[in-house]
């Protein structure tokens, strides 16, 4: 299918051609009908791409500063690859859709396949939206009013923070698309509406879209203007539906405002207020969310838990609902705002000049055949990309099938495989569009959506997991019994019953034949990691290691804290370590215990900043001082060993030294070096000579159930 995608380095935008996306779990998959371009937000995105370096970093000093961070912890090479990495992703564009339902998802009720609806999907010709991001488009208004929907979403959620009453009087600061709907809004609600903009040429839809006056503030002053046009009273409130970096909006709409005035920031401005102006007339400021409460939520708009309607009214789903029944009452008219209509493939051309002639009115995007498409089980499940075909590789040899195809799968497993000579056959992710981009940079013969078709795919001997955490166990189960050798990211399951399932598969397997499971445990082949290794061979005695990891803060609404989908830190992440400290001591964890900070830590997450003792069968201890409390200045990982009267100490995979070693002062490496390219490099291998694998399965599982033992611990707050 054909989608819009923008390159973040350069701001081109294309129409690519990427896998069509499955329907999933409380979701709808969509027939686009119609989608609108946001000509201000995506003006943005698009200026954003186009800008030089200098400019895209003076645009987000946040991010310079996460940058130099990484630098001094991590060094300038590691850093400029992860930004290149994080540019390199192509971004869809487009969030005002509608179009008409070929699926709903497992747990949607109150949709059905051949319902219109409108939703926030992006420009593509089949969207898979989550069902509160959706609502059913009402007999009598047209897809072309329709898709109007979300930008007018984003209108009423302003509109409803201001809380107008019968009679006030609002100014409407940029009359955009946003800026227009929000006067019709007020205009709906009994206010009085001054339409203020810099450009002369929207006074007339401006008037049709009920502004009482209309003020060009690039040659009227719009505090004097909106001053006269209230007997000098001042407005009662003010929207700010404009896009710049100046604080002139904010500053005049606080010399507008009256007495208690409000002022709602729908839009985007410089922030730099006058006290002065906000004390005197005791104002109140607010910066609307998007469509309404939800937004954000991932239990709201992933997961479609609504919330009670007798507690919050206007959701962002019943907005969209209220913005149709306004439609469709005749309360609400879009068709002024309708521009031109183009085809999907020419949109591109239309970015080049976003900001032309006519860029307040709203471009309509017609996606034609849409209504002939069929649902997804009897349309190709893959996307072939055009290039030089390679032969089928020897029997033993690795072509592997990747599933996901994320920042860490594009910037790390895939370079590490390819490079360690495996073919690179299908790709697979959840929305199609990394995988086409991933296809087409590293040479895969064909892109998908779905992980059936990698499995059943019989030119792929191998497939490489690197999806969310709780795919993993199942995916790993279903590639087992298909006869795939696997590699999976960690963790390789989230709790017990998942563990159980994938021993089960592999035990069944096993028995008919050699077939390699591997789990991404990258930091044990660290360089650094090896050279300590060979250096314990030699010692007789217990070792005690000290591992101290300065994981950093990550919000508790992130999928990575979901004991669902994450498994949470130390099952998701703290397994890498205990697998370190098992590999090092070279014997089986006897013991495990661990404990979490008391008290309430102040981002209310207790379970990533622990303490865990391992105790090993030959007398060896560990512990894991895993912290996510410290800061990000400081480096990520560092590991002592102390044994025999001598001391080894890692400084994050870059520097080694020695204490005590005879023959051994330390060793450097120029770039850090966690393991990654040797990990593939083994496992391929291995794969290729019918060796043993580089990690026992008994392995794998032992330090899986430590991590189960550890989040357990720490769950029922028991104490070593």
């Amino acid at each position: 299918m054909k989608q819009l995608l923008q390159d973040l380095r350069t701001g081109r935008v294309e129409c690519a051609e990427v896998p069509r996306p499955l329907v999933r779990a409380g979701h709808l998959l969509i027939a686009t009908e119609r989608s609108l371009i946001s000509t201000g937000t995506e003006r943005m995105l698009v200026e954003f791409g186009k800008a030089g370096w200098i400019d895209k970093a003076r645009q987000q000093p946040d991010k310079v500063r996460q940058v130099l961070q990484k630098i001094r912890a991590d060094g300038v090479l590691p850093t400029v690859e992860a930004v290149m990495a994080k540019l390199d992703r192509p971004l869809p564009l487009g969030y005002s859709n509608c179009g008409t339902i070929l699926e709903v998802g497992e747990g949607v009720t109150g949709f059905a396949s051949g319902d219109r609806v409108v939703s926030n999907g992006p420009h593509a010709e089949v969207v898979c939206v989550p069902l509160n991001l959706c609502a059913k488009v009402p007999e009598g208004v047209t897809d072309d009013e329709a898709v109007f929907t979300v930008l007018s979403a984003i209108a009423l959620q302003g509109v409803r923070l201001a809380a107008p009453t019968l009679g006030e009087t609002f100014a409407v600061v940029g009359l955009g698309l946003i800026g227009l709907l929000t006067a019709q809004l007020l205009r709906a609600n009994g206010c009085r509406v001054i339409g203020i903009d810099i450009a002369s040429s929207m006074e007339e839809v401006a008037r049709l879209c009920g502004t009482s006056v209309f003020m060009n503030s690039s040659v009227e002053d719009p505090v004097a203007a909106a001053m006269a046009a209230t007997s000098g009273r001042g407005v009662d409130g003010v929207f700010l539906t404009a896009s710049t970096k100046s604080n002139e909006p904010v500053s005049q709409a606080s010399r507008m405002c009256r007495k208690r005035g409000r002022i709602v920031l729908v839009g985007v401005s410089g922030l730099e207020l006058s006290r002065a102006d906000f004390y005197e007339k005791e104002l109140s400021f607010q910066v609307s969310c998007s469509y309404g409460p939800g937004r954000y939520d991932p239990e709201y708009e992933q997961k479609g838990q609504d919330y009670p309607i007798g507690f919050v009214r206007w959701t962002e789903q019943r907005n969209f609902e209220a913005v149709l029944d306004l439609v469709a009452s005749d309360r609400l008219d879009v068709r002024p705002l309708i521009g031109k209509a183009i085809a999907l493939d020419k949109a591109p051309a239309v970015y080049e000049d976003l900001s032309g002639e006519g860029s307040g009115l709203g471009i309509l995007i017609e996606y034609p055949g849409a209504r002939n498409l069929e649902p997804v089980s009897a349309e190709p499940r893959r996307a072939s990309l055009p290039r030089p075909s390679s032969p089928f590789s020897p029997a033993g040899n690795v072509s592997a099938g990747f599933v996901g195809a994320g920042n860490f799968a594009s910037s790390v497993l895939i370079p590490a495989f390819r490079d360690a000579g495996a073919r690179l056959v299908v790709i697979a992710s959840e929305k199609g569009v990394t995988a086409a981009h991933a296809a087409r940079k590293f040479g895969f013969e064909s892109a998908t959506a779905d992980f059936e078709s990698i499995v059943s795919e019989p030119k792929v001997n191998t497939v490489v997991i690197a999806t969310r955490h709780d795919a993993h166990a199942g995916m790993v189960a279903a590639a087992i019994r298909a006869g795939k050798h696997i590699f999976v990211e960690k963790p390789l399951a989230l709790n017990e019953a998942q563990l159980e399932e994938v021993i089960r598969a592999y035990e069944e397997a096993a028995a008919k034949g050699s077939l390699h499971l591997m789990v991404g445990f990258n930091r044990r082949f660290a360089p650094h990691a090896v050279t300590i290794k060979s250096l314990l061979l030699g010692v007789i005695e217990p070792k005690v290691f000290v591992m101290t990891v300065n994981a950093g803060a990550i919000p508790a609404s992130h999928w990575t804290q979901d004991p669902e989908v994450g498994g949470g830190r130390i099952i998701g992440e703290g397994c890498h370590f205990v697998d370190l400290l098992r590999f090092l001591a070279g014997a089986p964890i006897t013991d495990v215990q661990a404990r979490s900070v008391g008290g309430s830590p102040s981002d209310g997450i207790r379970s990533d900043k622990a303490i865990i003792i391992l105790s090993f069968a030959d007398g060896s201890i560990g512990t894991i001082h895993y912290l996510a409390n410290g800061h990000k200045s400081f480096p990520k990982e560092r590991l002592e060993v102390f044994c025999g009267g001598r001391i080894l100490v890692l400084d994050n995979f870059r520097r080694l030294t020695g204490y005590g070693w005879k023959g051994f002062r330390g060793e450097n490496l120029w770039r850090q070096d966690k393991g990654h390219a040797a990990e593939a490099t083994a496992f391929v291998s291995a794969v290729e000579k019918g060796g043993p694998p580089p990690i026992p399965f008994e392995g794998l599982v032992e330090v899986t159930r430590a991590t189960f033992r550890v989040a357990a611990l720490i769950r029922n707050c028991q104490a070593f």
